[in-house]
């Protein structure tokens, strides 16, 4: 395929992605937004009155860059995991392999649409936010490159997920035993200062830690861990989840018949 046909297959999965996700935008974008919202209403306005102050900060403050994080890291992950895996369900992605179309253009399409999802949730999300708290940019650059690299990685993550899932039932076991605890453990309600230091060191081995400490830093500019090794985490595990579906997407694992 020609560059120029490479691009407007591209841009038909993306098309065909957003499409998806706004044509029943009651199950896909109001739901989490809820969510968010009761989450600022009880952890940040009742609970934190009592806590007060985290990391320098009140609470409310504090807890709002991990809320909008969560949020990205949700939906960017539960899109292309149920998108890919329906397409892989009705066959329709075989279809999609025999075509002259990429492997890398099946996949950008798909955690494209994903990222876009995750990141209008997140910015309905810090729209709400500033209902409660008021929200100021430390640092641009490091919050949206960090905001963009987490939707990213967490749609690859999806789209690996989808791929060995062998039923419906099969997408969620990940967030549901893997993802949701690794974000609640991942320091959006608390700073890991507060912990023992072995427990200090384990939380560390948590990706999540560092992706809602950088973005946390590029809104506030506070931060438990430090700047850099936290982008080199972020980009070290999106370069891994990249090359490996690749490999899956390249050699048909759990795709063809």
């Amino acid at each position: 395929m020609s560059p120029q046909q490479q691009f407007i297959a591209f841009k038909t999965l993306v098309r065909k992605e957003i499409r998806r996700f706004t044509r029943i935008w009651v199950q896909t974008l109001i739901p989490p937004v809820i969510t968010m919202a009761l989450y600022f209403v009880i952890f940040g306005s009742l609970i934190g009155r009592r806590i007060g102050e985290m990391g320098g900060l009140d609470y409310m403050s504090f807890v709002v860059p991990g809320l909008i994080m969560m949020a990205v890291i949700n939906n960017s992950y539960s899109n292309v995991v149920s998108s890919f895996y329906s397409a892989k369900f009705t066959k329709s992605i075989e279809e999609l392999q025999v075509s002259p179309t990429p492997n890398y253009i099946i996949m950008l399409g798909y955690v494209c649409g994903g990222c876009l999802r995750g990141l209008l949730v997140g910015l309905i999300v810090t729209l709400i936010s500033m209902l409660f708290t008021d929200l100021q940019v430390h640092n641009l650059f490091v919050t949206a490159s960090v905001v963009f690299l987490t939707a990213f990685l967490f749609s690859l993550a999806g789209m690996i997920n989808a791929i060995f899932a062998n039923s419906f039932d099969d997408i969620s076991i990940i967030p549901t035993f893997v993802l949701t605890p690794m974000t609640y453990l991942g320091g959006v309600f608390y700073s890991i200062d507060l912990l023992p230091e072995f427990w200090q060191g384990v939380s560390q081995l948590n990706p999540i830690l560092y992706m809602v400490n950088a973005f946390r830093y590029g809104l506030l500019g506070v931060s438990d861990v430090n700047i850099g090794v936290a982008f080199a985490g972020i980009i070290g595990f999106l370069l891994v989840l990249l090359a490996y579906c690749l490999f899956l997407l390249e050699h048909g694992k759990k795709l063809r018949n």
